[in-house]
């Protein structure tokens, strides 16, 4: 099925979770917010956040600096 991550059209397979798709895309876990649909999905319920068709994802990653 197809979902918008960070404005890109990606493939993903039915049944698919938040905590798939984060880790099918390799990034660093520990300091990143992400939203569904608008919506902020904590860390904790990623597993349980299960993606449909059309979904969009949003993915910050924070970088410390100063």
């Amino acid at each position: 099925m197809q979902i918008k991550v960070n404005g890109e059209v990606r493939e993903v397979n039915e049944g698919s979770t938040m905590l798939d798709l984060i880790r099918s895309l390799g990034v660093e876990e520990r300091v990143m917010a992400s939203a569904l649909n608008m919506e902020i999905v904590k860390q904790d319920a990623w597993g349980n956040t299960l993606l449909k068709e059309g979904d969009t994802i949003e993915l910050l990653d924070f970088v410390g600096g100063g």
